[in-house]
């Protein structure tokens, strides 16, 4: 495989941990499972907190830092935030501001390495002038479900936004689908994506040039779960849609190893339960519900009377300068120490969600949360709050693997009633036995690493013939 031997890539990913680490899981599969060099690219702070490269890859995988350059007014980026969960919402635009300027360290980077390709996020627009200098091909690798993906390149070509938005576009798609935003969140992405920002363009514009650039598309994702959609988005941009399977985490986890104390009290807990009989509930650390919305979704775990584990990030209005406030309801602790648990914090979803007793999850529709629930064949309740969350959770519903709480349609808010309804039509109704039983089947998909280690492998052979494959590149035999 002489052709192959001195592959090198170069990863661009955007700074928020949703992009961070499908890029870094993309970087290991595709070291060890095609022996491609790659150099990752990120600054300190945040390649610190990715997992580490394992010493059978580091020969392989190069974590390059690059600092963060600090803007003029430190008021408006810390400087302490180098990705997206270090920030408020509102500030986001500024940490674009701030890694624009790393566009002249990294064309140095790229001068000297001359890699065969630059697999680039959907924010660092300006790589595409660097990689045309240095005649290196582009890809753009989406973390993004190809059906979100889908949904807003054919409602941009639909109609006037963001009425555009709110409604399906099955014609442009070429088949039945049920996805589109609803009006609270289509004003919010309105606002966030299709308008200039502090950096001076949108994301809908660097994500245009990007696209407009690139020989092909590498997507999480797989056939066997959204053929549908990858297939629409291969005639939509006329480009090679290369799905690169889900990049599930291992299945097997050894719970039993000896961690911290958090770890070993939540795994008692755990393991004095029945089997599949446990809600988890995990919404993120991106996602920054209000007091209200942290209280009705504590009521209603509560009226649900449905065994739980609860990993809650704690909020910024729950601590002061003074002191800290408990971020759950008064007497919500002493009234359900029996029946559920709760830890404030960070904890491993992945392990818990690999335990028997877990039965269930509600989770906030981020596409990795989603595929490390199904992994493990967990019905799915799907709270959505941000960006491509919503159409997560309608593709998900879509596919029969989940349902999603009820909302007002005007405002987007919801009641406890709301979540103990949607909980107990997922986890013990007789109604939704049925998707019960289909979210369990979801492991031949999402737990069957050998089905999704092939589209890595396909992938390999794209990036080492130098792009020289059919226009859908997928493993045959499959989809």
């Amino acid at each position: 495989m002489s052709k192959s031997e001195n592959v090198h890539v170069v990863m661009l990913p955007w700074s928020a941990f949703g992009h961070l680490i499908p890029f870094s899981n993309l970087s290991l599969a595709l070291a060890e499972l095609g022996g491609i060099h790659v150099s990752f690219i990120s600054t300190p702070k945040n390649i610190q907190r990715l997992p580490k490269v394992t010493p059978n890859l580091t020969h392989l995988v190069k974590l390059v830092e690059f600092p963060l350059p600090s803007l003029d007014d430190n008021t408006l980026l810390p400087e302490d935030a180098e990705a997206s969960v270090d920030l408020p919402l509102e500030k986001i635009q500024y940490l674009k501001v701030a890694y624009d300027l790393l566009r002249e360290p990294i064309k140095k980077f790229i001068a000297d390495q001359k890699p065969d390709w630059i697999i680039v996020d959907i924010f660092q627009n300006w790589i595409v002038e660097i990689a045309e200098a240095y005649n290196i091909p582009i890809i753009h690798f989406s973390v993004f479900s190809a059906a979100s993906r889908a949904f807003l390149i054919a409602a941009r070509a639909s109609g006037p936004m963001p009425e555009s938005l709110t409604l399906p576009v099955s014609e442009k798609l070429h088949f039945p689908s049920t996805l589109a935003y609803r009006s609270y969140e289509a004003a919010e992405l309105f606002s966030l994506s299709f308008q200039e920002d502090a950096s001076g363009e949108s994301y809908a514009q660097r994500s245009a040039k990007v696209l407009r650039a690139c020989r092909a598309v590498a997507i999480r994702s797989c056939k066997e779960f959204e053929g549908d959609y990858l297939d629409a988005m291969h005639k939509l941009i006329s480009k090679p849609i290369i799905p690169v399977g889900l990049l599930s985490p291992p299945s097997c986890v050894d719970l039993n190893i000896n961690r911290d104390q958090s770890w070993q009290r939540i795994l008692k807990w755990l393991n004095q339960q029945n089997p599949q009989s446990v809600l988890f509930i995990g919404l993120g650390s991106e996602c920054k519900p209000s007091k209200d919305q942290v209280y009705e979704i504590a009521h209603g775990i509560e009226l649900s009377k449905l065994p739980f584990l609860w990993i809650l990030q704690k909020p910024k209005w729950s601590s002061t300068t003074s002191n800290d406030v408990d971020p759950l309801p008064e007497g919500f602790r002493a009234r359900n120490a029996e029946k559920g648990m709760v830890h404030i914090g960070w904890a491993r979803q992945k392990e818990i969600l690999a335990h028997s007793s877990i039965g269930g999850a509600l989770v906030q529709g981020g596409l990795g949360s989603i595929v490390e629930t199904l992994q493990h064949g967990h019905v799915l309740v799907v709270l959505p709050f941000v960006h491509d969350q919503g159409l997560n959770a309608r593709l998900i519903v879509e596919k029969g693997f989940g349902i999603e709480v009820e909302r007002n349609e005007e405002n987007g808010s919801f009641t406890r009633k709301d979540i103990a309804k949607a909980l107990m039509y997922a986890m013990v109704s007789e109604e939704g036995k049925e998707m019960r039983e289909r979210a369990r089947k979801a492991i031949d998909i999402f737990g069957d690493i050998q089905l999704q280690n092939s589209y890595i492998v396909s992938f390999v052979e794209y990036l080492k013939n130098k792009g020289n494959k059919t226009m859908f590149c997928c493993p045959q035999g499959h989809g």
